[in-house]
């Protein structure tokens, strides 16, 4: 079968590597890829937001299956544009992913049907906004309403940290139009957690539990970006916090999103926070995560377009989903600048490494020459019995990769539990 895969981050590549190792795949495109994934499949110069001619190409191509991975042309309405012109697609409708694509119609959502969250108040309105911040309780976060690349989520620890993002946000316009309205909510405390899962609508089947590391230094300092690394599975996910993941989380959802005719097929993202309280949901995504997905998928032993048609067409609950028994790292060689002042085109050596997967996530090639081309331009991942093994693999190989004003943390895998506070 011939699939089409849309975006051009680590996500994607993991998601075509995943893809060529099915027994059912003979050829995979991606729309429009990354200079990785271009040694593996073939690209096409066409951007994940040009809704038009993906379907166009897809349909004029007879692809057997597309795989809609990043957020935007969820947001935008491409599943349910390649629905109607019945091509076979993977991914949310645009009205399923508005959990994802709207923070403020996300946390009305979790209140409509109990499911656990911070406390929150939403603006439409800078004034209204400003004064609330007055007598707000600090610390607390600030949260732009719409899509913003996994950076639109500020935590301030005091009113003028609280007024500048607001600033920011809804009077500067650094995350354009994702910050006409914005969500502020309680500061909550505790281990995170990244809890995937395919589903059919219905019927769900976990992933392998892992943590995320938001902000852009060790340590869990600076900004927040769209990931820095992740590691798999999460050492503060027990058993019984699994248990109450589901009951009182995952299976709410499910429910919510059919109650209200929003029934989501693909891979729904829970961020959740263990707090004193319990489970709480930070966010949904509608999606894989990045760098989830690169530290997840190498796990996955069942075929993955079983997986997915199993998804798509109602039947996950019949398919015995294996995973590898072993723990995963992922670790981010990302830009000098990122996340706020990206510099592209620097030229890229790699050394030859040694028992590590190196997945592109912002690279491309000008003149013959491998550059960088985005904030986050590599994944290093690894797999070993241990997280810290898995750790240890990628940080005596990283360095091998070279190119202007490269970083990454040195603590992924490292330091096994992220807290706030």
């Amino acid at each position: 079968m011939k699939v089409a895969v849309i975006g051009s981050g680590g996500r994607e590549h993991a998601i075509v590597n995943q893809l060529l190792k099915s027994k059912y795949v003979t050829k995979v495109c991606a729309l429009p890829g990354n200079a990785g994934i271009g040694e593996v499949a073939e690209l096409v110069d066409i951007k994940a937001s040009e809704i038009d001619r993906i379907v166009a190409y897809t349909k004029v191509n007879r692809f057997d299956l597309v795989f809609v991975a990043p957020d935007d042309p969820l947001a935008m309405g491409l599943v349910d544009r390649l629905n109607e012109t019945d091509i076979r697609v993977f991914g949310p409708t645009r009205a399923a992913a508005q959990i994802e694509w709207s923070k403020a119609f996300a946390k009305g959502f979790m209140e409509r049907h109990g499911i656990p969250t911070a406390d929150y108040k939403i603006f439409n309105g800078f004034d209204a906004a400003y004064d609330y911040l007055q007598t707000a309780k600090y610390p607390l976060v600030v949260k732009a309403d719409g899509l913003a690349l996994g950076k639109g989520v500020i935590i301030c620890k005091n009113k003028a940290e609280a007024q500048t993002a607001l600033t920011g946000i809804m009077v500067e316009k650094v995350f354009s139009s994702a910050g006409d309205s914005i969500v502020i909510e309680e500061f909550l405390t505790g281990p995170e957690i990244t809890l995937l899962v395919f589903t059919d609508g219905k019927s769900y089947s976990f992933m392998p539990s892992s943590q995320d590391h938001k902000r852009a230094y060790d340590g869990n300092e600076g900004p927040n970006t769209g990931g820095m690394g992740a590691f798999s599975p999460a050492s503060a996910f027990a058993d019984e916090l699994k248990r109450e993941a589901a009951s009182k989380i995952i299976e709410p959802t499910l429910k919510g999103l059919i109650a209200e005719n929003r029934t989501f097929k693909g891979v729904l993202y829970f961020g959740l926070m263990n707090t004193k309280d319990g489970l709480k949901v930070i966010e949904y995504n509608a999606r894989f995560g990045d760098p989830e997905a690169q530290t997840v998928l190498p796990l996955l032993k069942t075929d993955f377009i079983d997986v997915i048609d199993a998804c798509i067409d109602g039947s996950l609950d019949q398919l015995k989903m294996i995973w590898d028994n072993k723990a995963s790292v992922c670790v981010v060689a990302a830009s000098g600048g990122y996340p706020v002042n990206v510099v592209k085109g620097y030229p890229i050596e790699i050394g030859k490494l040694d028992g590590v997967t190196l997945i592109h996530c912002g690279t491309a090639i000008k003149d013959g020459q491998l550059v960088t081309n985005g904030g986050r331009v590599f994944c290093v991942t690894a797999i070993a019995d241990t997280v810290k093994e898995a750790a240890i693999k990628i940080y005596r190989e990283i360095d091998k990769i070279k190119f202007e004003g490269m970083r990454y943390r040195n603590d992924i895998g490292i330091r096994h539990s992220i807290y706030r506070g």
